[in-house]
């Protein structure tokens, strides 16, 4: 059984890498809110549209990554490096294919999903240059796969500081046109973001070098192996549809927001978004290390320990989230100010649906312990499952709300605890049915 001090020995690293990689979704906000609100809500599309687009890699890696703690369960360290090499080849060759289609997406398609011409081209000026963003950020997500899945999530903090540093400085000098720069606005962010992705995967090929037995972990081969592909696409298709499909239902909220509520709406929505990806950090960490302590555990045979596992986990990650509630509810003024410091329309604004978005962290906390374990046991396909359901369940409630009541921005985020009351009821179920045992990966 693993103790409290192995848990946060793993999952610590990768608190401080969320930590330090929203650091750059909050700067993008904090900057493009002082730029005007179009911008700020602009913003909060562009990136889910992007990040849609990003889930498919980041699915597929997460199948690699339960693949790798198995293999580091079983000893069989040498197999290991075969998975990270053809998820890099595979993910690479996909990113050629998907910048095309979100660049020529960002100028013909998507515009017509917005009510305002204005916030539509400034999601297609994001877009135009963020899309480059995937070579780097899906071979960063093997990298990532390969050292939580190794259990040595260290570098992950390392890694995800130079990538916030060098994000911050040239948002600030492309955004607003700093040491002789041209002033881009909202293009500027998306520039930004792609040089710090391109920073992050020259430090981690640079670490891995230094540090890494390769030879251990069979990093010797470099041919296109299509079986090992295969492999873990049989694990991680279902995870990457999962993981596209919630992203899309979460972009079609915020459509929602903006067709029928307008663009302050969407600004309000928008740093509300900022603060819960922030908030939610922590357990998050925990989610990432219930993966991967999952996948080892039962790849080392202790199939027993598993449900003893989740809820210690799940304490833990309900302890960690009562310390942020009780911390953004008496800064919650203070926090809103980050983003919009001379528009105290706007702060009071997002208060209500800020204490909305604090109301649901505890099942927040729950669920990402109970959503791993599915996913960590190898069982995609059921998660998958689940996943679907709630988003039924979710879209409705959204629809309700949004359109038929016309209801406020505090009461639209009330579809943040149907889903993940839902999430979490049935990935509990199905973990407490034990059916998960007799899959072999």
């Amino acid at each position: 059984m693993y103790s409290n001090k192995h848990i946060a020995k793993i999952s610590y690293p990768i608190l401080l890498s969320l930590l330090a990689q929203n650091i750059i979704q909050v700067t993008d906000t904090a900057f493009l809110g002082r730029v005007g609100e179009v911008e700020l809500g602009a913003s909060a599309l562009a990136g889910i549209i992007y990040i849609a687009i990003y889930t498919l890699g980041f699915g597929f890696s997460m199948g690699s990554q339960i693949l790798i703690g198995r293999r580091n369960g079983e000893k069989n360290f040498h197999k290991i490096g075969e998975i990270v090499v053809q998820g890099v080849v595979f993910l690479l060759i996909s990113a050629m294919f998907l910048i095309p289609l979100l660049r020529y997406g960002s100028a013909n398609w998507f515009p017509a999903l917005f009510e305002s011409p204005n916030v539509a081209n400034a999601v297609s000026d994001y877009l135009e240059w963020r899309s480059f963003g995937l070579l780097f950020s899906f071979t960063n997500l093997m990298f990532r796969a390969f050292y939580i899945g190794t259990a040595r999530t260290k570098v992950l903090t390392l890694n995800a500081l130079v990538m916030a540093v060098v994000n911050i400085v040239f948002d600030y000098v492309l955004i607003f046109g700093k040491f002789g720069f041209p002033e881009l606005g909202i293009k500027g962010a998306g520039i930004a973001s792609v040089i710090a992705e391109a920073s992050s995967t020259l430090f981690f090929v640079i670490y891995t070098k230094k540090t890494v037995d390769l030879k251990k972990y069979g990093f010797g081969k470099f041919r296109f192996q299509w079986s090992v592909i295969k492999k873990t696409l049989d694990i991680s298709v279902f995870m990457m549809m999962q993981y596209f499909t919630s992203l899309v239902t979460w972009m079609i909220f915020f459509l929602l927001i903006e067709n029928y509520m307008g663009e302050r709406s969407l600004a309000v929505t928008n740093i509300v978004r900022s603060l819960y990806m922030i908030f939610i950090i922590p357990s998050h960490a925990l989610g990432a290390t219930t993966n991967t302590l999952i996948s080892n555990t039962i790849g080392a045979g202790r199939k027993n320990e598993i449900m003893n596992l989740i809820k210690r986990l799940s304490l833990i990650s309900l302890g960690v989230m009562f310390c942020v509630i009780a911390i953004s509810a008496v800064f919650a003024i203070s926090i809103i100010r980050i983003y919009t410091p001379d528009d105290p329309i706007l702060v009071n604004e997002t208060l209500p649906p800020l204490y909305v978005l604090i109301s649901f962290l505890p099942l927040y906390a729950v669920g990402s312990i109970t959503v791993n374990s599915v996913s960590g046991s190898g069982n995609t396909r059921t998660m998958f499952g689940i996943e679907m359901v709630t988003l039924a369940i979710y879209m409705v409630y959204a629809w309700f709300v949004i359109v038929h009541l016309r209801a406020s921005v505090a009461m639209a985020w009330t579809t943040e605890h149907v889903y993940w009351f839902f999430l979490t009821l049935l990935s509990f179920i199905y973990m407490r049915s034990g059916k998960w045992k007799d899959k072999e990966i």
